[in-house]
């Protein structure tokens, strides 16, 4: 037996209550891993909450990543007592996750723990920091060199927004910070943002093209906010867009794209190559400091998880939440 947040729909209604397992009720994977750590991310506060459509079958045990040691293995690439970590392919979606103290997935989806890494700083990382981390590759790959001018990371208080902003911070950028807590000020600036403006400068309707100014943008948000910085981006410039906080839509036009020739990367982070993936995470661990993980992360309990992931979609939460699911 062992102990997981469950997430049942019925005639009654959505329901998410601790519960106590049977291991053979797990789903089938060639891998059996004792969890150490997850997280909460934006999508499991959504999956908990019922606050969007992230579940698509019940039951469920959400949690769209972790890290653990290997207890059962019928894949060559894995043993007993291998450190492991996963990060997306719909787990804690369509397959159970890691908000449980066991999970049973595809050696595939694995990689092994990075060098350099113990298991609760990598999910101090967790999904979120690995997303910011691709993010900064796609704008690497396109040529972007820290005298190119200012990068807008949107969001920025959240967990992607604050490792973009620490990344981007540690590689020699100029970075300034958008987000809707101004109060969070001080800690985006500890992290290296140069500059804080407030959301609403971004998240309202704009104009077609605005002056520009960002050498490129990180955004985690979407609609208007997603537009408005497309708008201001300079020629020959690339914006990275993995979340839709604010909505899915995208209300552009397509004058940023031909007048001045800036480039929109959609992040999925996933579904990765193998490849990709373990080298997103030699980066995080070359770039990440005890100091910085200490300053963006707290650690909560699993049964914590569940309360929280209300306050997490309404966006009071700062940073990341490390969910020790064995307390």
């Amino acid at each position: 037996m062992f102990k997981a947040i469950l997430i049942n729909k019925d005639e009654t209604g959505y329901h998410t209550d601790m519960a106590e397992l049977n291991e053979a009720a797990l789903p089938a994977g060639e891998v059996l891993v004792k969890v150490l750590y997850s997280t909460l991310n934006y999508k499991d506060g959504l999956a908990i909450t019922g606050k969007g459509p992230i579940v698509r079958s019940f039951p469920m045990v959400p949690g769209i990543d972790f890290a653990g040691e290997v207890l059962e293995s019928s894949s060559p690439e894995y043993a007993p007592g291998d450190q492991v970590i996963l990060n997306g392919w719909g787990v804690g979606e369509g397959h159970w996750g890691g908000l449980a103290q066991k999970a049973r997935v595809k050696a595939e989806w694995l990689i092994p723990l990075p060098k350099g890494m113990t298991a609760k700083q990598t999910l101090a990382v967790g999904t979120a920091g690995y997303t910011a981390m691709l993010c900064v590759m796609a704008l690497q790959n396109h040529g972007l060199q820290p005298n190119a001018g200012e990068i807008l990371v949107t969001g920025a208080a959240g967990g992607v927004g604050s490792f973009a902003i620490s990344l981007m911070h540690k590689l020699g950028f100029t970075v300034v910070a958008s987000s809707g807590r101004l109060a969070e000020s001080a800690y985006l600036r500890q992290l290296g943002a140069s500059e804080v403006i407030a959301r609403e400068s971004l998240s309202a309707p704009g104009k077609p093209l605005a002056k520009e100014r960002w050498a490129a943008v990180i955004d985690s948000v979407g609609s208007h906010t997603l537009a408005n910085a497309c708008a201001a981006v300079k020629s020959n410039g690339a914006v990275a867009a993995c979340g839709l906080a604010q909505g899915m839509d995208f209300p552009v036009t397509v004058a940023p794209f031909i007048l001045r020739g800036i480039t929109l990367y959609g992040i999925n982070s996933v579904a990765v190559e193998k490849a990709k993936r373990i080298l997103a995470w030699e980066h995080l661990s070359q770039l990440c400091d005890q100091t910085i993980l200490a300053t963006i992360s707290q650690e909560i309990s699993l049964a914590e998880a569940i309360p929280m992931a209300a306050d997490l979609i309404a966006g009071k939460i700062r940073g990341r939440l490390i969910v020790d699911v064995n307390r």
